[in-house]
């Protein structure tokens, strides 16, 4: 496999018109593509001091639980609102196409645990800024984000570095 590219389609006007929608679960079909997305991703991180995975729903909890198989960590999920049972922690934020709110079990990460954020995609960042935030209230720190797709374009990288974050992407698309 020369690039994860080549396992991920593009579908254009979804979720409105004018997105160009990545969709990596065809990544997901081809066990060769996703176990080689899977060790890159993890390659990095393998000797940084992380306590936790965070995955950002959706498929964040794809990549996410591998990677937290791979390295013998906890996962934490992050999720739409409405989502989780029992007490949780909110946090709203802007997308490249609307608003959404993100949620967290109040008890999933202990004060001074080590996350490592995961998603698909990094567009704008307004997504993983709300992970880091909701992982932050609980008094977590997140030690950097990992994704599949960095579009370059939309300045997700460049915001979240501005947060102080290390960026991890395996591949990216010009445009949005």
């Amino acid at each position: 496999m020369s690039d994860i590219k080549e396992y991920i389609r593009t579908i254009p006007d979804f979720p409105k018109p004018g997105i160009m929608f990545r969709d990596v679960t065809t990544l997901f079909l081809h066990p060769e593509g996703m176990r080689r997305a899977v060790d890159d991703l993890v390659a990095p991180w393998r000797d940084a001091k992380i306590d936790l995975i965070a995955g950002l729903e959706a498929r964040g909890f794809v990549i996410g639980g591998a990677m937290a198989h791979q390295l013998g960590k906890g996962f934490v999920p992050i999720r739409k609102a409405g989502k989780l049972p029992g007490a949780v922690l909110s946090q709203g934020y802007k997308l490249e196409y609307g608003e959404a709110v993100m949620e967290v079990h109040d008890d999933a990460v202990q004060p001074g645990q080590k996350v490592l954020l995961v998603d698909d995609l990094l567009a704008t960042g307004g997504t993983a800024e709300a992970g880091i935030r909701l992982i932050e209230k609980m008094g977590g720190e997140v030690v950097g984000c990992a994704f599949l797709i960095d579009l370059p374009d939309l300045g997700g990288r460049k915001h979240l570095e501005s947060l102080g974050m290390k960026v991890q992407a395996l591949t990216s698309f010009e445009g949005d």
